[in-house]
This record gives C-alpha cells, sequence and structure tokens, in this order.
C-alpha cells in the first residue's frame, strides 16, 4: 500500500538525510537508524552507489520502514527512484519537467522551495507537502514562519544546516510536519561502522518533541 507524503511525514520528527559511498554499508546504517526509531529514510541520489544502496535496503529492513530517495533533479531520477522500489522522492528545486513527472508518478514527490513565490507555484498544482531548502541559508525559523502567515495550507520539511540543537525551533512552528538533517549520520561514524553510535542518535533525534 502506498503512503502520502503527509502520512510519510508525520511518522518521524527527523528525516535522515543519507549518503552512502561504500554500498556494504547501506543496511546497517539504515538498521541501525530504523532501531532508533527514525523508519522514514532519504537516500540521495549523490553516489554510483546509491539506487542499489536503496534496492538493498528495501529488502532487508521490515515493511514499515519507508525508504525514499534524495537529489532527485530529472524525471529519469524520478523513474529510476521508482524502480528501486522508494515509496517516496525529495527533490532540492523544481522543474516544469520534473514536475509534470511527479504528477504522474504512483509514488509522492517532496519538491523543495526557497521563496513564497516557489511555494505559490507549487501549491497551486496541488502540492501542499513541500521541503525548505536550503533552509538555515533561506532564513530559518523566521523565514518558514513568516511564509506561513500568508500560507497556512503549506506543510514544510526544513533541511540544510538544522541540527539537534536547532530542530526544535522548527518543529515548534504550526507549519512544519517535520525536519531533515545529516546529523545522524555522520561521516566519520560511518566510516568507523559505529552503528550503535549512530542507533542513539537516531534514538536522540526521534524523541524530539512535534
Amino acid at each position: 500500500m502506498s503512503l502520502t507524503i503527509d502520512e510519510i511525514l508525520k511518522l518521524a520528527p527527523v528525516v535522515p538525510v543519507i549518503v552512502i559511498e561504500d554500498l556494504e554499508d547501506a543496511v546497517p546504517l539504515a538498521q541501525a537508524l530504523y532501531d532508533g526509531g527514525l523508519k522514514v529514510l532519504e537516500i540521495t541520489l549523490r553516489t554510483p552507489v546509491a539506487l542499489d544502496a536503496i534496492k538493498a535496503m528495501v529488502k532487508a529492513l521490515p515493511e514499515d520502514a519507508v525508504i525514499g530517495s534524495g537529489t532527485v533533479v530529472t524525471p529519469e531520477d524520478l523513474q529510476a527512484s521508482i524502480d528501486a522500489g522508494c515509496k517516496f522522492m525529495v527533490s532540492p528545486g523544481t522543474t516544469p519537467a520534473l514536475i509534470e513527472a511527479a504528477k504522474k508518478s504512483p509514488i509522492p514527490l517532496l519538491p523543495g522551495i526557497a521563496s513564497p513565490s516557489e511555494a505559490m507555484n507549487l501549491y497551486t498544482q496541488g502540492f501542499k507537502h513541500l521541503k525548505f531548502f536550503p533552509a538555515e541559508a533561506a532564513g530559518g525559523v523566521p523565514m518558514v514562519k513568516s511564509i506561513g502567515g500568508p500560507l497556512p495550507q503549506i506543510t514544510f520539511c526544513p533541511t540544510g544546516g538544522i541540527n539537534l540543537e536547532k530542530a526544535p525551533t522548527y518543529l515548534a512552528l504550526p507549519n512544519v510536519a517535520c525536519v531533515g538533517g545529516t546529523w545522524t549520520t555522520p561521516k566519520n561514524l560511518i566510516t568507523e561502522k559505529k552503528w550503535d553510535d549512530i542507533e542513539a542518535l537516531a534514538r536522540e533525534a526521534a524523541s524530539l518533541e512535534r
């Protein structure tokens, strides 16, 4: 059964944004995050092994794990994500071609925006849930709060420059469903395969209140 983007964003307060360099790390990393309480995982399509990593995670993790792709830039990325078994997709921004492909997709896209005009454009095309990116660089909490004034019908997942300390201020906003971030998957812990430490970071993030 496919989930809506609204249902997905409500599953956890934090969506880990994951970069997989070594395919062998994919499953133990995903399992550590899942065991820590983060069931929605975004694997960025930034490395040659990303799609294979997604396929491995989908196969290995429990059915209630929600594996998605990030850095979806083209319609080809979108189709590759669907073929890999993703349950959702995330883009840093949008193009007309990507949005048209997303409208026909069997799984939802969370499109990225950084301004009210972009948000309005996507809202008129049926997208009520958006990624606010790059969150800190684009104005942070004050910007998201300000957009919520005239556009309260849009819900955001801010991503970019957010950490454990900053996340609660975003999550306190009524128009924020969750936040995205890389702080639960530090590169050094992945390289050293310290899965218990990553699980602890995930548990800490999963306990954040919304």
